[in-house]
């Protein structure tokens, strides 16, 4: 029967060989002149675990298994590369049910990257062990071509279990899908006579902890603290009763990276399903404002809200003017304050207001505020310079070519080589490509900066990027810092307050993804627990 080397040259058991099948079989590494010899005590450990690996090689060579020769080999070929993964992370990003899926699928194919560049640059090239002879292994089961790279361990068993294993962490349920599939990858490997069994079981066992590198490195969800403190009670509102929830028809689909949604998936109308005794007001963006008032008003017990962080800022400006507690149901693109507080979804939402679980934040404030108002909001950030400027060039083009295009865009108008702003801080004026104020201090999850472990901690996080040449660079390298540095790009620091004066008239200020003309002299500070939002109690899976 012919059968193939991994060099991709035919070869059959007549072929000459320099060793018999048996022995290729039982040889796992060639040692280089001058190494020691091997121990009798360490020559029989090898000489038991080669006997293993020979044998069940043999018994899966020898076992016919109904229906596994044309789905095997196929599935061994779709893996190659990686393609099998990538595919199956690209379905559960698009038709998983919300974020969740696509943590799971993000971080399957981080831990896939990892697992890969480890075996093929350091694992395949100490140990160079021979592909198996393919004498014993039916043609039928044989891979058209054959891989040329060394056996020991298997690449395709390590990217396999790393995907499963990352999906895992994330999602139980996709998890629960992928794990047969990579483990029918990792036997196929062996079925189709291109891998020892020792070779697949210690590739798994690499993927598996790549992927809790990765996990140490980016922390799932589950470990992260619970967000969101101090615990209150708040009006138990089963099924909606009282609840008037204000849904802004023009917020992002809630598909988008941090979206709440599955693909073709309607937040009102899944909000309305959950919450049958709420009542619910849909309206266009220039009717929040006094949708909002109108809600607050009318006797109701607590004030829900559905949208992005813009909507959500009115909502939470309006709910502590009112003293009502706020529902916030994640329905924007972007969901950054329902997301720190632990909110994914819109059932997280429907469950604390169910148990009357909720947590007390802080609320930013900036004064004077927009549009000759006494003061501003802000739940999330509060920002001057470039960030303004490219929400503003954003928003003038994403109608026209959609919004990550146009997010280049602005970004690549806005870094061109503009003048920095100019502004005076602690008595000192200085130029300034960006000043941040996030509500709550921002720690790293990963090598970035991008999540509040707690909103009422009564600080600002403030960052400054210094005026210079290479606005990019200074950007890209504050963004990397973190909190709490200092150099000659940037500063960082926590604050109470902030004092800002000097601005040229014109400047724009940024307030949750609002855009707005900036007064000369501002001061930015927080309301400390100012505003009662309902949030599932950390004992309460967050499903």
């Amino acid at each position: 029967m012919p059968a193939y080397h991994r060099d991709g040259a035919p070869r059959s058991a007549a072929h000459s060989l320099p060793q018999s099948f048996t022995r290729a079989v039982s040889r796992v590494v060639s040692f280089p002149e001058g190494l020691p010899r091997r121990t009798p005590r360490a020559r029989r450990v090898a000489s038991a675990l080669t006997g293993w690996d020979r044998g069940v090689l043999h018994a899966v060579a020898n076992r016919h298994w109904p229906g596994a020769d044309p789905v095997l080999p196929r599935l061994s070929r779709a893996a190659d590369h990686g393609l099998l993964w990538f595919g199956t992370a690209a379905g559960m990003a698009v038709f998983g049910r919300g974020a969740r899926s696509r943590r799971a699928a993000v971080r399957g194919v981080a831990s896939l990257a990892l697992a890969s560049a480890t075996i093929n640059t350091v694992a395949k090239r100490s140990v160079r062990r021979s592909r198996p002879l393919l004498d014993a292994v039916p043609l039928v089961r044989q891979l058209k071509r054959q891989p040329f790279t060394t056996s020991f361990p298997s690449g395709h068993s390590a990217s396999a279990a790393a995907f499963a294993t990352g999906v895992a962490m994330e999602s139980k349920g996709w998890g629960a899908v992928v794990a047969p599939v990579a483990a029918a990858v990792a036997l196929s490997r062996v079925y189709t006579g291109v891998h020892y069994p020792s070779d697949v079981l210690v590739g798994a066992a690499l993927g598996v902890g790549a992927a809790f590198a990765v996990r140490g490195l980016v922390p799932t969800r589950d470990q992260l603290p619970p967000p969101g403190r101090p615990h209150t009670r708040a009006p138990r509102l089963p099924a909606g009763k009282d609840l008037v929830v204000v849904a802004n028809r023009s917020s992002g689909s809630g598909t988008g990276p941090l979206g709440a949604l599955a693909a073709g998936d309607d937040a009102t109308a899944l909000v309305r399903d959950a919450l049958p005794l709420a009542r619910i007001v849909e309206c266009a963006p220039e009717e929040i404002e006094s949708a909002l008032e109108e809600a607050a008003g009318s006797g109701c017990r607590a004030l829900g809200v559905l949208g992005g962080d813009g909507t959500v800022n009115r909502a939470a400006s309006t709910a502590a003017r009112h003293g009502l507690p706020l529902a916030v149901f994640p329905g924007g693109t972007l969901n950054h304050f329902a997301y720190d507080l632990g909110l994914e979804t819109v059932h997280d939402t429907c469950e604390a207001l169910t148990s009357g679980d909720a947590v007390r934040v802080d609320l930013g404030r900036f004064t004077p505020g927009p549009d000759g108002a006494r003061e501003g909001h802000f739940v999330n950030t509060f920002s001057l310079g470039v960030y303004p400027e490219m929400v503003r060039i954003r928003e003038r083009w994403s109608p026209r070519i959609g919004g990550w295009p146009a997010g280049v865009l602005a970004a690549l108008r806005t870094l061109r080589g503009e003048h920095p702003l100019e502004a005076e801080i602690a008595g000192r004026r200085r130029p300034l490509w960006l000043l941040f104020a996030g509500n709550g201090s921002y720690q790293r999850v990963g090598p970035t900066p991008g999540r509040r472990y707690d909103l009422a901690d009564g600080l600002l996080d403030v960052r400054a990027v210094h005026g210079g040449r290479f606005p990019g660079v200074r950007l890209l390298a504050a963004a990397l810092a973190g909190p709490l540095s200092r150099s000659p790009f940037h500063a960082a620091g926590r604050l109470r307050k902030l004092r800002i004066s000097g601005l040229a008239p014109g400047s724009l200020l940024a307030y949750d993804g609002e855009i707005a003309e900036a007064p000369t002299d501002l001061t930015v500070d927080k309301l400390t627990e100012a505003l009662v939002v309902y949030r599932p109690s950390p004992a309460s899976p967050l499903l």
